[in-house]
């Protein structure tokens, strides 16, 4: 009985084990489209029209899609997720093989080709990203796209400080938490850049949200507290980098 009773014990261990770990697997990308000049119109009209239900077809998880404010660059950018990079590469295997998907692509491109190019970058979820964090709220919203280089060394004490202090005191003054991602190991820049997705509900609310964030004394204290720990600032200079995003009509998240 004893034998029995250990090997149950035994198997949901390591049942519960394979499960943490295909959970940890997930993960998300970054995709940004630069349009030709003139083609970003018909680029948001072949997604909303088949890209997105394809992707949904073969697997993906579209998240959400954003042009950004000030778009003198002609881009899209969106977000999907997989459970995990094998997933990722065979539905895009299978995404680029299907018929509807030739079919559309050759017709969106009869007046010529709508992307000039692609980039991407491939993102794990830290542990202090909200858990339902893409999803839409009742009003139209301003998405930010932030990104931070840490110091050498200093990654982890920025989390930390992110962890414990900053993303309460940001709600705590009217910025939404969406997501906060590290870049996957074989991505450059992997071991220094904390990446993450906020929005607020105008851009002047923001400018608001911001300055009484940087007013607070707990905020305050909490970046004088982690710099002396680290000896020096957590960010490289000129390290903190930001862009405004504003939904496209076929994003989920809005």
């Amino acid at each position: 009985m004893k034998s029995l009773i250990h090997s149950v014990l035994l198997a949901l261990v390591v049942i519960g084990s394979f499960a943490a770990n295909c959970q940890a697997e997930k993960i998300y990308e970054l995709r940004r489209y630069t349009a030709h000049q003139g083609k970003l119109d018909d680029l948001l009209t072949r997604f909303r029209d088949h890209t997105c239900e394809l992707f949904t077809k073969h697997g993906m998880t579209n998240l959400a899609y954003f042009v950004p404010y000030e778009n003198d660059k002609n881009q899209l950018v969106y977000f999907l997720s997989f459970p995990s990079r094998e997933a990722r590469d065979q539905s895009f295997k299978e995404f680029v093989n299907d018929p509807a998907w030739k079919s559309a692509f050759a017709k969106s491109r009869e007046d010529g080709p709508l992307v000039e190019k692609v980039e991407s970058v491939f993102l794990t979820e830290t542990d202090f990203s909200p858990k339902e964090g893409f999803k839409s709220a009742d009003d139209a919203r301003l998405f930010e796209l932030r990104t931070y280089t840490a110091t050498p060394g200093h990654l982890s004490n920025l989390d930390a400080r992110f962890r414990d202090h900053t993303i309460e005191l940001f709600e705590k003054h009217g910025i939404n938490n969406i997501a906060y991602f590290h870049l996957m190991p074989d991505q450059e820049g992997a071991e220094k850049t904390l990446v993450y997705l906020i929005a607020h509900k105008s851009i002047m609310d923001r400018g608001v949200s911001f300055k009484a964030f940087g007013q607070d004394p707990v905020w305050q204290e909490a970046r004088k507290a982690s710099e002396e720990n680290a000896g020096g600032s957590l960010t490289e200079k000129g390290g903190v980098n930001f862009e405004f995003l504003v939904p496209t009509d076929f994003s989920p998240v809005k």
